[in-house]
């Protein structure tokens, strides 16, 4: 108004309030970020834990009917797609939740009757968004499952790089990753296509509501029943309302991949585990040696029986050897004897006690296994070596690789005991990895 002054005060007053309001909302933001971090975090960690004491508890023919990779991928893969989920997801769920309930309260303070246009959009939105979720949720699954088999062929086919090279199977090698490419593709695309549709359905159903607004506010304006700024502002009110809802669609979507993955974990989860060791477990202090087997049977197919009724019988201090033609079931006798696999039938005694009464931790401590398929791990000579005991002494290992007759090639190596082997152990021979793991298991010294 002409000759009118300006409220210097109620400006600064108006200042004052929006800036300590924004100080406020960035510390909510802070303290929001910093608590979903910690849960986010503490949970995948747990569930990580759980997983890795899961698979520990897991019996051999888990692992036998599934790939490295498969399994790496319900571990590494499904676990990281959870965690970011729990890290970001949850948090813009959380914001777009408060900012739904805060937009409503405004707009009930402008027209109760407008606001009601404006919810009523909710179950509209919440329909399409669990019909739209339901159908891309199979693929999702599928996706994962994909992902999980491309990388068992990749883990597979990098082991056994050489004999796929030696062999000249490269080609197929390639066929089998594109064929398996084209899968993860195939379901990743209807996953996200379907999953995608979410997003311009809302804002096509927001829009309604906007239009609805619109006119009913229009209506309401020429029958003098609420003023034209109000409805300006319940616009702006509504396209802040329509905002979250969208946000919470997007988040549905990304959720859709964050059950498949957690699916996949707590299926491993649930597997079957071990036969619990027995409540009160013998113990074998100073083990003898003697070994017999009881009318055992077993198979590793319940209904294709391997063993029936076999009867072995070796007394302490007795060298035996046991041979066949590949497939006979060698192997599976030593399985058998350190609990790997449980028996159909039968019974195993060591010493007379039954192995069933031992804790496996003791009965396994008792022998010292050689595997036909050597495993070394990344590190030095020494450290592989000393795998066998802990505690073991520098002295104490060059005694056990003498006895394997393997000393002699360790000190011809440029680093002697202290050679790095890689990876996969390609820098030494098969023969040299055999007498490495024969050391190990006379550090062992499993009777001791």
């Amino acid at each position: 108004m002409p000759g009118g002054g300006v409220d210097f005060n109620a400006i600064w007053n108006i200042l004052m309030f929006l800036a300590v309001l924004y100080i406020i909302s960035s510390v909510f933001a802070y303290i929001q970020q910093y608590i979903m971090a910690s849960v986010a975090q503490r949970t995948v960690y747990d569930l990580r834990k759980q997983v890795e004491e899961k698979l520990s508890r897991l019996p051999l023919k888990f692992f036998d009917s599934r790939t490295h990779g498969e399994i790496l991928s319900r571990a590494v893969n499904d676990m990281d797609n959870i965690s970011s989920t729990l890290q970001q997801s949850l948090t813009q769920l959380i914001t777009s939740l408060v900012t739904i309930i805060g937009v409503i309260v405004m707009m009930l303070t402008i027209s109760p009757l407008l606001t009601l246009v404006v919810v009523l959009t909710i179950p509209l939105s919440l329909v399409v968004t669990i019909v739209v979720a339901k159908r891309s949720q199979t693929y999702f699954v599928g996706q994962q499952r994909a992902l999980g088999e491309l990388n068992g062929h990749v883990e597979e086919m990098y082991a056994g790089h050489k004999i796929v090279k030696a062999f000249g199977f490269e080609r197929r090698s390639i066929d089998e990753f594109d064929k398996l490419n084209e899968k993860l593709y195939e379901s990743g695309w209807k996953a996200q296509f379907i999953s995608g549709t979410i997003m311009p359905l809302m804002m096509f159903i927001g829009n309604l509501g906007y239009v609805f607004v619109s006119v009913i506010g229009g209506i309401l304006v020429t029958q003098n029943a609420i003023q034209i700024g109000d409805i300006q502002a319940f616009i702006q009110y509504s396209r802040q309302f329509s905002m979250p809802i969208t946000q919470l669609a997007n988040i549905a979507n990304i959720i859709q991949s964050t059950v498949a993955s957690a699916e996949r974990v707590f299926e491993l989860l649930d597997e079957q585990e071990e036969i619990p060791e027995a409540v009160e477990a013998k113990v074998i202090e100073a083990p003898h040696g003697a070994v017999q087997f009881d009318h055992v049977k077993f198979g590793y197919k319940p209904d294709v029986p391997l063993m029936e009724n076999m009867n072995i019988d070796v007394k302490p201090g007795q060298t035996i050897a046991v041979v066949g033609p590949t497939g006979a079931g060698k192997t599976t006798l030593v399985n058998l004897l350190m609990r790997f696999y449980e028996l159909d039938g039968g019974r195993i005694l060591v010493d007379g006690v039954d192995i069933t009464d031992l804790k496996r931790g003791n009965l396994r401590n008792m022998f010292g296994m050689v595997l036909q398929d050597t495993w070394l791990f990344n590190g030095t000579i020494r450290d592989n070596i000393a795998y066998g005991r802990e505690g073991a002494t520098e002295e104490e290992v060059i005694q056990a690789s003498k006895a394997a007759h393997a000393d002699h090639f360790i000190r011809t190596l440029p680093d002697s005991y202290n050679t790095i082997l890689n990876e996969e152990a390609t820098n030494i021979s098969q023969g040299q990895k055999q007498l490495l793991t024969i050391a190990r298991a006379i550090l062992a010294n499993p009777r001791s």
